[in-house]
């Protein structure tokens, strides 16, 4: 998981995709990576997102790729077969996350309150995703609720975009931020992916005022 957490800190953002349809996926991150976001969050809210991890990592075997929306233990399997580098959970299910322990792959699951982060402590986690952040409070929700926890860190995501990226990453205990915004639908819909480019380096050149 320290590999992983580095990755993403030097990255700072992690788009947050729902694709349709696989076949798009190698172009897709194609254009990450040539917008400088070598890392992508496939969420299993589409038949298509075993697929997609799969067809991305054979296109691009060095890219940080995750399995989003993991929700079961069968989820995990597919997620895991396609190549996924990384699980990542809206919540924290302790059956869920002892099965990836069990099997060796990476686990981010969601949290909120205090309750939930000591239930994930007890699970050996230290590294945590924070969701929904905006509608949860936000940065400031954030700093409350983690500061009895100094070992903890977070990767929030829910609300994020550009306007507020940089409050978040400003934060040292904040890896990387997840920002469905660098993906539009619209864009992958229409096969616009010097758009995704653009934005993929836009975000990047953005937040070198708070990582350099």
């Amino acid at each position: 998981m320290d590999k992983i957490i580095s990755e993403l800190r030097n990255i700072g953002i992690v788009p947050v995709i729902e694709i349709e349809d696989p076949a798009k996926a190698a172009k897709l991150a194609g254009a990450l990576i040539a917008g400088g976001i070598g890392c992508a969050e496939v969420t299993f809210r589409t038949a298509g997102a075993a697929e997609a991890i799969k067809n991305m990592k054979a296109a691009y075997p060095d890219m940080l790729v995750g399995a989003g929306t993991v929700l079961t233990k069968e989820q995990v399997d597919r997620a895991v077969e396609a190549g996924a580098t990384f699980i990542v959970s809206p919540g924290l299910n302790p059956d869920t996350v002892k099965y990836c322990q069990e099997k060796g792959v990476p686990v981010i699951p969601g949290v909120i309150t205090p309750s939930e982060i000591e239930l994930a402590l007890s699970l050996g986690l230290t590294f945590l995703k924070f969701f929904p952040a905006e509608a949860a409070g936000g940065l400031k929700m954030i700093k409350a609720v983690c500061a009895p926890y100094k070992m903890v860190s977070f990767m929030p995501t829910g609300g994020i975009n550009i306007d507020n990226v940089n409050d978040y990453l400003s934060f040292d205990r904040i890896v990387a931020c997840g920002g469905t915004w660098i993906v539009p639908k619209k864009a992958l819909n229409e096969d616009n992916y010097d758009e995704i480019t653009r934005l993929c380096k836009e975000a990047k050149e953005h937040i070198k005022e708070v990582r350099g």
